[in-house]
């Protein structure tokens, strides 16, 4: 397996070294030597502007950590690793403002004017990472990106153009801008790019990134799930297309749609604040609180609302206790929310996070809040983001903590071992988290440091 061509924006990838600094914001720089053998500390100024880093971990095999010497050893390392177990550095040149995971590859953005403003890692046999030209040859992409590359888009203003956020699929990636609307590249077999579907065509090597038509108003949010696509208006309407054999476009119907459609049912009406899908299950929060689901229940998702195993239009869940909602996160099997007391609620099947005796539940569930650090000593901790991958869950506190729990699938939870964690558990990262996105197997947190 050959490298791309190293002309990346991205850095290579450098370990965090194990003994760090301590760092005090509110004070000055102290001239006294420290006593021969006690602890050395490093002083940060009031003023110094914290840098913002991104760290990695999980399955390394697809290159989806974006770091080459992980799958081809180089001079210093002696043999693969297969597996990064606890969170390493990925250093960038740019300030990365959005990152996503998808099955076995990772967009990152920054929301620079910059030319260049997006790059993906990992699995690209469908084109998800747009075109990586090899080296041998301008004719063919390379089907793994071993480190960040550049994934050029077709902007009209490149310069004046910012990426807003990105989202990944099974094989499809979506793309949202400021200025120019929202770009889709990768696999296509059922319309989860938005545009018309070719049939026998080939993704391999294909220079297609589509920009979407046919929604009224601005997007300010994508969600992609296994094989289909969410984008959400700025006026809270919900537009779907792609696979919908389970229902989770909310179409009203199972069949394949190649075009962004108005989602209706019970969303008619109603303001939507945030979609969310992972897998064949889709979420949306409203402006007042209310949540609304549709598509795959074979786990119990939509427990609130049908005895079957899907449903193909929105319906408002029924979720007494839980209060006023302000996100959800879905994954393969399972479900959670965040309510306005920065409390969280999980359902679904699979490890829920309330321990090995909890696996299934068609009704929310609360995590305990000392579970994410509150305590005497620290009442007032609340968790502010809420993420979910195929099977394992990630939450970020309003102190910039990060917690997991769930399957632990190749090490994607980052805790230092391949168990499986039923209780949310911390991940020791340098500095405050400020978004964490999950994939299958792989994870990236953006970290805001004073260091």
């Amino acid at each position: 397996m050959s490298l791309p061509r190293a002309r990346r924006r991205l850095l290579s990838a450098l370990q965090v070294p194990c003994c760090g600094h301590a760092a005090f914001s509110s004070a000055s720089n102290p001239r006294e030597k420290p006593d021969a053998g006690g602890p050395v500390f490093q002083y940060v100024g009031q003023h110094r502007k914290p840098r913002h880093k991104v760290f990695v971990w999980g399955f390394s095999f697809t290159g989806a950590l974006g770091i080459p010497s992980f799958v081809i050893p180089d001079s210093g390392r002696k043999k693969p690793r297969k597996y990064q177990l606890t969170p390493y550095r990925l250093e960038t040149e740019d300030q990365i403002s959005s990152a996503a995971c998808g099955y076995g590859f990772t967009l990152l953005a920054s929301s620079t004017k910059d030319v260049t403003k997006l790059w993906g890692a990992g699995l690209n046999k469908d084109s998800q990472l747009g075109f990586q030209r090899t080296q041998r040859s301008r004719h063919h992409s390379y089907d793994y990106v071993l480190e960040p590359s550049p994934v050029q888009l077709p902007l009209r203003e490149p310069q004046k153009t910012r990426v807003m956020q990105v989202s990944c699929g099974r094989a499809h990636t979506l793309v949202l801008t400021d200025r120019e609307g929202v770009f889709s590249m990768g696999n296509n077999a059922y319309g989860q790019c938005g545009r018309h579907i070719v049939e026998d065509e080939v993704y391999g090597g294909s220079h297609a990134i589509h920009k979407m038509e046919g929604v009224d108003g601005r997007v300010v949010q994508v969600a992609c799930g296994q094989d289909h696509s969410l984008l959400l208006t700025e006026a809270g309407r919900v537009y779907a297309c792609g696979w919908g054999a389970d229902g989770q476009t909310g179409l009203g119907h199972h069949k394949v749609c190649p075009t962004p459609t108005e989602v209706l049912g019970e969303l008619s009406g109603v303001k939507v604040q945030q979609v969310s899908t992972y897998a064949d299950c889709s979420l949306a929060v409203s402006a007042d609180g209310q949540l609304y689901g549709w598509g795959n229940s074979e786990y119990l998702q939509l427990a609130s609302v049908t005895d079957t195993t899907q449903i193909n239009s929105p319906r408002r869940l029924s979720l007494p206790g839980c209060g006023r909602v302000v996100q959800a996160a879905c994954g393969g099997t399972q479900v959670a929310v965040l309510n306005e007391r920065g409390e969280v609620f999980v359902w679904g099947y699979g490890i829920l996070g309330k321990g090995p005796s909890l696996s299934e539940s068609g009704s929310p569930e609360m995590i305990p809040p000392s579970l994410f650090g509150r305590s005497d000593f620290n009442p007032s901790v609340v968790v502010s983001k809420l993420r979910c991958g195929l099977g394992h869950f990630a939450a970020v506190t309003d102190r910039g903590e990060l917690f997991v729990w769930g399957k632990n699938l190749r090490g994607c939870l980052g805790i230092g071992k391949r168990d499986d964690q039923f209780f949310p558990w911390r991940v020791t990262v340098p500095g405050q988290v400020v978004d964490v996105a999950c994939g299958v197997d792989h994870m990236v947190a953006l970290v805001k440091s004073l260091l």
